[in-house]
């Protein structure tokens, strides 16, 4: 009973510190598409997109992945679906684009409040997505690989692009939040568990010859791990709460952050638009290879900078201050 009150405190608690930083820009995102804003921005930079090598179209899909997420890329993607030309090349490098840069106002808002710049981290994604996107559409034009249209016929079948009413997009949000407790809960007994059965040493072990190579401290790789594995948004609530357990470094909670922010939800998002018809090399393998290579060049970069990287922190951060008044652990 100790352990679950217990439990519920920490679960409760970090809860409270996400909403507070998800709700206002998940309100402010859905306004922003209520009134426009989304497809405004989206039309402006559709024909600097064309600069990377691929159609205008892709520039509206990646913006409406880069504010509201990879289901709402491809929710344009369903859109577009009829009248989209697009080789498997382009429609990778597009996917992989969505995976390094979405839901931007969200993801990294939590990353701010567990301790790194926001403003660091997205430029961080943004960079990372138009540099492999053009790396990859430049390839795959040169060496004639990947050159065959992509057939999305068969996503007209699935409907248009959905336009929830307010009371849905409510319904939704509060389920949405909910499941967030409950997943919160879960992967904090999970930690406990395997801190218990000797399974986060092994965990760390297995994940040491990567650290070595992208130069992430070995301490962060539990929570590391799960945040890539099941997405940043758990991941970046884990790291708050083991910051403040075990004192991480400001240099570690950043290389720890970047590394998620590049590449996370490795399952779900990566099993997405693999069924869409994109290439796993590219948008898993390569995605991989240089989120590691990113990662080294900043851990060199940090390396004599262990108690804080500078601006690439948060202004205002400090280990105790995580959570707030609140972040006492029993």
């Amino acid at each position: 009973m100790r352990y679950l009150t217990t439990l519920l405190r920490r679960s409760r608690r970090l809860f409270f510190v996400l909403v507070k930083v998800l709700l206002p820009v998940m309100i402010a995102v859905q306004l922003g598409q209520r009134m426009g804003w989304v497809d405004a921005i989206a039309n402006a930079i559709a024909p600097a997109i064309g600069w990377l090598g691929l159609p205008p179209e892709a520039g509206i899909i990646w913006v409406t992945s880069v504010f509201v997420g990879v289901y709402g890329a491809i929710g344009a993607l369903v859109g577009f679906a009829p009248t989209l030309e697009i080789s498997t090349g382009q429609f990778s490098a597009l996917a992989a684009m969505v995976l390094f840069a979405h839901a931007l106002p969200v993801e990294q808002a939590i990353v701010r409040q567990a301790g790194a710049s926001f403003w660091a981290t997205a430029g961080l994604r943004v960079g990372a997505a138009l540099l492999y996107g053009a790396a990859i559409t430049w390839v795959c034009r040169v060496t004639g690989v990947l050159a065959e249209p992509l057939s999305l016929d068969w996503l007209t079948s699935a409907g248009g692009q959905p336009d929830a009413g307010f009371l849905e997009w409510l319904a939704s949000t509060a389920l949405s939040l909910g499941l967030t407790f409950f997943i919160i809960a879960f992967l904090l007994v999970l930690l406990d568990f395997l801190e218990w059965v000797g399974a986060t040493r092994r965990i760390t072990a297995v994940m040491a010859p990567v650290l070595r190579v992208s130069g992430l401290p070995p301490e962060a790789a539990p929570v590391t791990t799960v945040g890539v594995l099941l997405g940043l948004t758990y991941g970046g609530a884990l790291i708050i709460e083991e910051a403040q357990r075990r004192a991480f470094s400001k240099r570690t909670r950043f290389l720890a952050l970047a590394w998620l922010s590049l590449s996370h939800a490795l399952i779900e998002d990566t099993l997405l638009l693999l069924a869409l018809g994109a290439n796993v090399w590219i948008i898993l393998v390569g995605r991989l290879l240089l989120t590691m290579a990113i990662v080294a060049v900043l851990a060199a970069l940090l390396r004599n900078h262990d108690g804080d990287p500078g601006s690439l922190a948060r202004p205002d951060d400090d280990t105790g201050s995580l959570s707030g008044a609140g972040a006492r652990r029993s």
